[in-house]
């Protein structure tokens, strides 16, 4: 780990705002328009991370980086009190007057460690609730209760302000989403200007196209099972699937697998390097999800390329996908369902266009755009510096 950063001796030091987030490359994929106004409001920021290939896009910002190396796949109590220990010093040496913690993970570790340093201004930013939130069982409902008790209680202060990405999550938390501590924002929020609408491609086929990690959780299978199944029904679908496995993840599909699927009109290209171009070339954006979601971003994304958007009634897809207007919503895990829905958008250009119509004006006036979400996020800091 890099040596510790040296404290602010200036008579009138800027006021300080740390991000603590497990991964760069998280910050770097959805955080960076934050940083920017972070640094437009005339804070010194810091972003607290695992360093791996992101360090110079998030420092392109104005932002500080310090290393931190925890692995978020890792259930260990004495490798997140060795985590915590570290985070400490360096909350103390950056003189954090606010401490933003991103994701569930982060907010364990790092409200802990904001509770031992007697730092009462916290953000506790949830960006879903992973498979705390997608079981139903016995053990689910026990982890969110003792999620619940920790939340409200050892780790919140007076000055403890909530960002959600849906309304389920703060209700699954025992938090009211309208009482004012409590924030529900668009996801990550998208610029529309760097997404924008294309001309659809003919059809048929019906182009599919899956934009995330590769990971068990989103239901990749589900997806790859129902385009076979709508295939077999004679409908004209072909499905692209985007990303790459996510080896810290303990739900990461495997390479293997992930080409042993690409065939019979599937087929897997590995990490886009250019969204935008994907979705000008594909007419559904297709999140089969089992839960456990905030927002997805690759719904925002392609929502804002006017593409329709098909999905599961779970926590965050469904806060912004509406179905029969912006999109067709399914069952989690259910393939005749899914198959059904492409079978249906396969046999009906006319519904393909207009759903992505409304998927794009929904992200423009919705809330879910990069300013709305980023102004949003601006006054909880105001707030709790003015405090």
């Amino acid at each position: 780990m890099d040596s510790e950063p040296a404290r602010d001796t200036r008579p009138n030091p800027k006021r300080s705002l740390v991000f603590v987030v497990t991964e760069d490359w998280f910050f770097a994929s959805h955080f960076l328009p934050m940083a920017r106004a972070a640094i437009g409001m005339e804070l010194s920021v810091a972003v607290v991370t695992r360093v791996r290939a992101h360090r110079a896009v998030i420092e392109a910002t104005g932002a500080r980086v310090v290393p931190l190396e925890a692995d978020r796949a890792s259930l260990n109590p004495m490798a997140a009190g060795y985590a915590a220990g570290q985070l400490a010093g360096i909350l103390k040496a950056l003189n954090a007057d606010i401490v933003h913690c991103i994701a569930l993970r982060s907010i364990l570790v790092g409200g802990t460690t904001a509770a031992m340093a007697g730092i009462p201004a916290r953000v506790y930013a949830l960006t879903g609730l992973g498979l705390v939130g997608a079981r139903d069982d016995r053990i689910g409902r026990a982890a969110r209760l003792g999620l619940k008790a920790l939340i409200r209680g050892p780790l919140a202060s007076g000055r403890t302000r909530f960002l959600f990405e849906n309304p389920d999550d703060a209700l699954a938390l025992g938090l009211d989403p309208s009482e004012q501590a409590v924030t529900v924002l668009g996801g990550a929020g998208v610029d529309c200007g760097s997404f924008a609408p294309h001309s659809l491609p003919a059809m048929p086929p019906l182009k599919v196209a899956v934009v995330a990690r590769m990971l068990w959780s989103k239901g990749i299978d589900v997806a790859v099972e129902a385009t076979r199944l709508a295939r077999s029904r004679g409908a004209p679908v072909e499905l692209a699937l985007f990303g790459a496995p996510d080896p810290s993840n303990r739900r990461s599909i495997d390479e293997a697998t992930l080409r042993a699927w690409s065939r019979d009109g599937v087929a897997w290209h590995g990490l886009a390097s250019d969204v935008s171009a994907v979705w000008a070339q594909h007419h559904v954006a297709c999140l089969p999800s089992r839960g456990g979601e905030g927002l997805p971003r690759t719904l925002l994304e392609a929502g804002a390329c006017g593409r329709a958007l098909v999905t599961t009634n779970v926590p965050g897809c469904r806060s912004l996908v509406r179905d029969g207007i912006e999109g067709l919503l399914v069952p989690p895990g259910d393939v005749p369902m899914l198959a059904e829905a492409l079978v249906r958008l396969s046999g009906d250009p006319a519904l393909v266009a207009r759903l992505g119509t409304a998927a794009r004006a929904r992200i423009e006036a919705g809330g879910f755009t990069e300013a709305a979400v980023t102004d949003r996020v601006c006054a909880v800091w105001r707030d709790l510096l003015d405090a």
